[in-house]
């Protein structure tokens, strides 16, 4: 947005609420499957499309992974109930949604991000999912619509939403908030997290302030961005508006608004100045959930060690003092969760480095294969890559073979390739040849033009077919030299 002013004289103040879709087999109240990408309107039943006389039965198994996410989060776990939350939208079948209201099953907390800066938690409640609708036209949004397509298999899929204090001060930071967020999500098995597929939503509440103030603005929540990247650009934006808005002379009014990921800004969906009353009541067919000892001791049991947890013990690893590249790289395969790759390569006598290189490239460019790769299988790999039995190349190559096939012998498939180390003295003529067949490039390496390593390292490469390991290339040169 151009003619702002100076976004240094004001503090933005963003909270975020956050909806995630649970790993339950069936709905949440219903038995209906969840599942993602099927036919529309398959998975369906008079439960879900709320027709008269059918009753919800609460999904066990959703109250575990509500539970799970309370206790990552720091929440206490509460006695909850149900409660209807009324409004009329095409999505929403029965004109209510079974959410919670004034008894919500996890309450307060705290989210650490990586920098250790805290984030409040005000609740996590259950609730369930709405159906999705489509419009068809031009814009792709309801006032331009020619027609709306409404798939119900998504209503009623049991959601958890997240509801952050108003804590963090910057569009990074709600990003770093949302991404650590997810991390932890996927890390308890609640849910997979797959933003572009609707498993995790956000709304952003945004409003600035002079800096100084202890006053809130007026804020303005943004609905349903699913990628990290939309999130920080529309609070970025939203910000930037809001100020220009307040020093124009204007005043910010409270309002639901859309982003707009093509044209980069916010538009406004629907006037906020009122609260809407969703008359809430009880939910008069479903009893309140008062989660018992054992219960809370299974769930307690069956969350792992999380994401900050599995960070430092990576960079232990790594013997402590990681380096820049190397804490991206630990960062990455935490949240893609395929460190447990690493930390089996290096119990088994790998060293971290390389470890965790070939699991944050060549693994994690294919992350679903990556998590079902036999870590016996990879640790022996990497093993013969660093006893030189293979050269970087070829064990990237056998690598790739056992992420397609979930696992196998690479020793075997390495000599199915016919990968085999060149003998020294093999490797030595090679290099010499070489070396005679360009004599003004390798006098100037002998000069001290170091980026010749590469051209010259490259030339046996090719006329070892990948054969040749790059340790033993790079020696060989360097003893040339002199």
């Amino acid at each position: 947005m151009s003619g702002a002013a100076d976004v240094r004289e004001w503090e933005t103040v963003i909270g975020l609420e956050v909806h995630c879709e649970l790993q339950t087999a069936t709905k949440l109240f219903c038995g209906c499957p969840n599942v993602f990408g099927d036919e529309p309107n398959t998975n369906i039943c008079p439960v879900c499309l709320g027709l008269p006389g059918s009753l919800p039965v609460l999904n066990e198994r959703a109250v575990e992974f509500a539970m799970r996410i309370g206790t990552a989060l720091h929440s206490e776990i509460k006695a909850s109930s149900f409660a209807r939350k009324n409004y009329f939208y095409p999505d929403m079948p029965k004109d209510y949604q079974i959410s919670q209201f004034d008894e919500p099953i996890n309450v307060g907390g705290w989210l650490e991000l990586p920098d250790g800066v805290r984030v409040g938690v005000t609740r996590a409640h259950i609730e369930e999912d709405t159906g999705k609708t489509t419009h068809l036209g031009a814009g792709g949004r309801m006032h331009s619509a020619e027609n709306s397509l409404v798939d119900y298999n998504r209503s009623g899929v049991p959601l958890v939403e997240i509801v952050s204090e108003p804590d963090m001060r910057s569009a990074s930071q709600a990003r770093a908030y949302a991404s650590e967020l997810r991390a932890i999500l996927i890390a308890t098995g609640a849910s997979d997290g797959r933003m572009e597929e609707g498993s995790m939503r956000v709304d952003a509440n945004v409003s600035v302030r002079p800096v100084g103030s202890s006053e809130f603005g007026t804020r303005c929540e943004i609905k349903n961005l699913n990628s990290l990247r939309s999130l920080a650009r529309a609070i970025e934006y939203e910000a930037v508006r809001q100020i220009a808005l307040i020093e124009a002379g204007e005043r910010v009014v409270q309002e639901t608004r859309h982003w707009d990921e093509g044209a980069g800004r916010t538009v406004t969906m629907r006037s906020k100045e009122e609260a809407y009353d969703y008359r809430y009541f009880p939910e008069p067919d479903l009893v309140p959930v008062v989660p018992d000892e054992e219960l809370r001791a299974r769930v307690t049991a069956a969350i792992g060690p999380l994401p900050a947890e599995r960070r430092v013990a990576l960079v232990a690893l790594l013997g402590g003092s990681p380096t820049d590249a190397e804490l991206d790289q630990v960062h990455a395969v935490v949240d893609q969760q395929l460190d447990g790759l690493v930390t089996a390569a290096v119990a088994r006598g790998v060293a971290a480095p390389l470890a965790l290189v070939r699991t944050a490239n060549e693994v994690a460019a294919d992350v679903e294969a990556g998590r079902a790769l036999d870590p016996s299988a990879f640790a022996d790999l990497l093993a013969l890559e660093e006893s030189e039995k293979l050269s970087a190349t070829q064990a990237k190559t056998v690598l790739a073979d056992l992420l397609a096939n979930g696992g196998g012998d690479p020793a075997a498939i390495a000599a199915a390739k016919g990968f085999e180390s060149l003998a020294e003295e093999s490797l030595a003529q090679i290099i010499a040849g070489i070396v005679a067949a360009h004599p003004a490039e390798w006098e100037r390496f002998v000069a001290g033009d170091n980026k010749l390593t590469g051209f010259f390292t490259g030339q046996v490469m090719k006329a070892t077919k990948g054969q040749a390991n790059g340790k033993a290339v790079d020696a060989e040169l360097q003893r040339l030299r002199g």
